[in-house]
């Protein structure tokens, strides 16, 4: 059956809410969509793509190609009643087998979005990796760029997902063996960035990732990193980097401040090509700094730490819908210790849903990072070098 969600979320100028068609049976199922997105089922719904004609829709460019390098994988998600204990035995109450992975949940989420994806990687001919290339077919995600395998195994991840607590646990396989940068052809990688709008990685994969982000860089074409944790070649990728997304945690591990806030300044100050950062908080939304087109050394200096509290006593705690709370652009935003970069800093708050609507967050980064990437071709589409020029 078709069905329609209406999703909603905060850019720094504008909250964007719209439906678009959601097969119930299709890649990851409600389980694809953020925790912070109010998601409400309804009838069926009248195109297979969401129209960006429609008033609530910012307007896309015309040339609408993304691609991603990274895993690609199938999920096992068991749901329980609770996480089992040690040694427990216990029953699931629902099993869903779909496709999964860092890349694959965020390419299908942009591609649902009305983007034009196409993927980087690897999957062997077996029945999981099979399946995971028709889910992405599917949802309208170019595969022709991945490379199939005759022997060794696709990834796979068993996730379990705990019903009382709304949390998702995950046990990955990764797939076997591994691909290798010569496995990748020149004139396919050359195919699959003609035309890219923005590529993006998640930081798998990295022998192979390097590979196609030096020949994104040497094109210009802007680069997009999601980090979760401190991974092999990492540092290598960070370094070509226009955009970045990461985890909670990882700004004071990749930096060794002692705050998110002064965190985000060094990580600027340390990658003079970064546009911006943006760190996912969860429920709590994320907090963004980003770069001035041109430096400001003669605006007013700002203390992240104190900047950053000043937007938070801005949030208003009574309201359910997400909104983004901004500082003056072209400020000059210091660090003790770190140093100054001359931009804004932005909270985003998260939607407060009810707790029967929550299921769980599987897929929820991802998700953000397909709203990320959506967000960027419009910018870009629109010539902007920043989200927005509003304070809020």
């Amino acid at each position: 059956m078709l069905s329609t969600l209406k999703l909603c979320w905060t850019f720094p100028s504008s909250t964007i809410s719209f439906a678009f068609p959601f097969s119930s049976q299709s890649r990851r199922s409600r389980s694809i969509l953020p925790a912070n997105l109010r998601v409400k089922m309804s009838s069926s719904f009248p195109s297979d793509r969401p129209s960006s004609s429609s008033s609530c829709i910012p307007p896309l460019p015309e040339n609408t190609v993304v691609l991603g390098c990274g895993v690609v994988n199938l999920d096992y998600l068991a749901t329980v009643a609770s996480f089992p204990k040690p040694n427990d035995k216990i029953r699931s109450t629902s099993l869903k087998v779909e496709g999964g992975g860092n890349v694959g949940n965020a390419l299908t989420a942009a591609a649902r979005l009305g983007l034009t994806p196409r993927v980087i990687s690897k999957v062997a001919n077996d029945d999981q990796g099979k399946r995971v290339l028709a889910e992405l077919e599917a949802d309208g995600v170019d595969t022709s760029h991945m490379v199939v395998s005759e022997e060794g195994n696709s990834s796979f991840t068993y996730l379990i997902v705990d019903s009382q607590m709304k949390t998702r646990t995950c046990i990955h396989t990764p797939g076997y063996p591994p691909l290798e940068p010569n496995e990748l052809s020149q004139s396919s990688l050359c195919s699959a960035l003609d035309g890219a709008r923005l590529v993006y990685f998640d930081v798998r994969l990295h022998e192979t990732a390097i590979v196609v982000a030096e020949e994104a860089s040497r094109r210009k074409i802007p680069i997009l990193i999601d980090s979760e944790r401190k991974r092999e070649g990492l540092d290598e990728l960070l370094n070509l980097a226009s955009y970045l997304v990461c985890s909670e945690n990882f700004p004071q591990a990749w930096t060794a401040v002692s705050s998110t806030p002064s965190a985000l300044v060094s990580m600027l100050v340390r990658l003079p090509n970064l546009k911006f950062v943006i760190v996912t908080l969860g429920e709590k939304g994320c907090i963004m700094l980003e770069r001035s087109k041109d430096e400001a050394p003669e605006a007013k200096e700002k203390e992240v730490e104190s900047l950053a509290e000043s937007l938070r006593q801005k949030i208003d705690g009574s309201s359910t819908m997400p909104t983004c709370i901004s500082s003056p652009p072209n400020l000059r935003i210091s660090a003790d210790g770190v140093g100054a970069i001359s931009g804004r800093l932005l909270l985003g708050t998260a939607e407060k849903i009810p707790p029967e609507e929550i299921i769980d967050t599987t897929g929820a980064g991802d998700a953000f990072i397909g709203a990320v990437l959506y967000g960027s071709c419009r910018m870009q589409g629109s010539g902007s070098q920043e989200w927005s020029s509003t304070t809020q």
